[in-house]
């Protein structure tokens, strides 16, 4: 397949010119360079009908330079070229239709279906995969005379050339790119691919066979151009680490919930606002990175499903809220959500038992308070709360005995005092103990006062010794040192010790 001469006419006259492209034959001096190929400059009698209305209407193109820069230009077309070459001729529409009908029966009839000839199956899957590597030359090409159309705006207007194509060094580089992405998929039909990099290589167009590498465990697009994801992707069952991270996604596709193998999932550095319902359904997924995108919610039911979860990061987005699902991550050990909009955290979040580091500092003003299940995070080691508008710390705060890191600044608290607060953790840490104490033992006492109203007999020396045994023993695993003596006890410690 060539590019026609009719809807891209440019392109075909660069193409027809360039040596390297016409299988030049080597002079006998063996001085030419595949790297400078020379550029002859045409004559009019060269020139077909249409090429020659073309001269008439762009004269540029008979200077050497102009067209030696073009050359350079459509590098990467000249690579898809040869590629198409060995692949053969596009095949007809009857024959990609009927191929495509016989795939979706197959699949959607299941085990139920009759019984298929393997080979046939894999003909019209090798139908189907030529045609849409087709689509994708075609897809090329245009991008390739637009160029051409802006090297030669440039070259009319005075500017230098050297300049143009450094704005486009992308371009001349797309050559060795489309070299490696031909490479990948003629690899996989030749075998099994098991990991593909393309990272940092200004790709802008990720063909949809990539869907078809059966054996793939790790793709790794990252740091590209792409503002699309094929919905073929959804078919790589093996698929286990997929980095999208620095493109340009504006979304990503429904199929990604397709893939229940997939581990880690990056796609931080986007666009992207939302992410797809279907993401729950990656059940096995253990690492989510969605930061530095514009989010404003997280889907719905993410939480009940990637019960696998383990690190959540999702900050610089503009998150407003998390789900109520969230707090069903049991395996949760890291959750970053910094610099969002977030007016609070769910009131269960405490069910997250294994989660051990939070940082959900810099949500400025709309970060006020902390639900009292907070208290619940019994695992939590490192905290970072600053740059809110925290007035105090929930009274559960004092049973986070593993707590190592804590960050308050840049918060207008009251509960501790800035007194406390500057002390640092240790200090923080045995004032909201002490708060915590005061809370049990108001409740105690309540619950003493309502039995004795209920029962005379409730309010016995013994019943009151009961009672106090059974309170101490279940604060006792909450209090660091308080039961086992530990030091530096306070003087209401003192007193219970001497009730008890």
């Amino acid at each position: 397949m060539d590019p026609a001469p009719q809807s891209h006419p440019i392109l075909s006259f660069v193409l027809s010119r360039i040596p390297m492209l016409s299988k030049p034959r080597p002079d006998a001096a063996g001085d030419f360079d595949i790297e400078k190929p020379r550029v002859h400059t045409p004559s009019l009698q060269s020139f077909s009908l249409g090429e020659f209305e073309l001269v008439q209407r762009m004269p540029g193109l008979r200077h050497p330079s102009v067209l030696h820069a073009m050359s350079r230009a459509v590098a990467d077309v000249s690579a898809a070229r040869s590629a198409l070459q060995e692949l053969g001729p596009r095949p007809n529409h009857e024959l990609v239709d009927s191929s495509r009908a016989l795939i979706a029966a197959t699949t959607a009839a299941g085990d139920g279906a009759q019984r298929i000839i393997e080979a046939d199956l894999e003909a019209c899957r090798a139908v189907v995969e030529l045609e849409e590597t087709h689509d994708a030359y075609e897809a090329l090409l245009h991008e390739a005379e637009e160029r051409l159309e802006k090297v030669y705006r440039t070259a009319m207007e005075g500017r230098d050339l050297e300049e143009a194509e450094g704005k486009d060094g992308a371009d001349a580089g797309d050559a060795a790119v489309q070299e490696e992405v031909v490479a990948v998929l003629k690899q996989a039909q030749e075998g099994t691919v098991e990991n593909v990099r393309l990272v940092d290589r200004k790709l802008r167009h990720l063909p949809e066979a990539f869907g078809r590498i059966q054996g793939l465990r790790v793709l790794d697009v990252s740091h590209n151009q792409l503002q699309v994801i094929p919905d073929s992707i959804g078919a790589l069952e093996h698929l286990e680490e997929l980095r999208l991270a620095s493109n340009e996604l504006v979304s990503l596709p429904d199929t990604v919930g397709l893939l229940s193998n997939l581990k880690i999932l990056d796609v931080s550095t986007n666009k992207l606002r939302t992410l797809p319902d279907s993401i729950s359904k990656c059940r096995s997924l253990i690492e989510l990175n969605a930061s530095y995108n514009g989010l404003t919610y997280l889907p719905t039911n993410i939480g009940y499903e990637l019960v696998n979860l383990q690190r959540l990061w999702v900050h610089m987005n503009k998150l407003r809220s998390f789900p109520s699902s969230i707090c069903e991550m049991q395996s949760l050990y890291l959750l970053d959500a910094h610099f969002n909009e977030l007016c609070g955290l769910p009131s269960a979040i405490g069910k997250l038992s294994s989660l051990e580091i939070l940082n959900v500092s810099s949500n400025f003003s709309d970060m006020k308070e902390l639900p009292f299940s907070f208290g619940d995070l019994l695992n939590l080691r490192e905290l970072d709360l600053s740059n809110n508008q925290i007035h105090a710390l929930p009274d559960s705060f004092g049973r986070l005995d593993k707590l190592e890191k804590l960050n308050l600044e840049q918060n207008p608290l009251a509960i501790p005092p800035a007194e406390i607060v500057n002390e640092g953790i240790d200090a923080v840490k045995e004032y909201m103990t002490n708060k915590w104490l005061d809370v049990l033992l108001e409740e105690e006492q309540k619950s003493m006062a309502a039995a004795a109203a209920e029962s005379p007999q409730a309010s016995t020396p013994k019943a009151w010794l009961a009672r106090s045994v059974s309170w101490v023993s279940d604060v006792s695993g909450s209090l660091v040192g308080y039961v086992g003596g530990g030091q530096n006890k306070s003087e209401k410690d003192a007193m219970l010790d001497q009730q008890y």
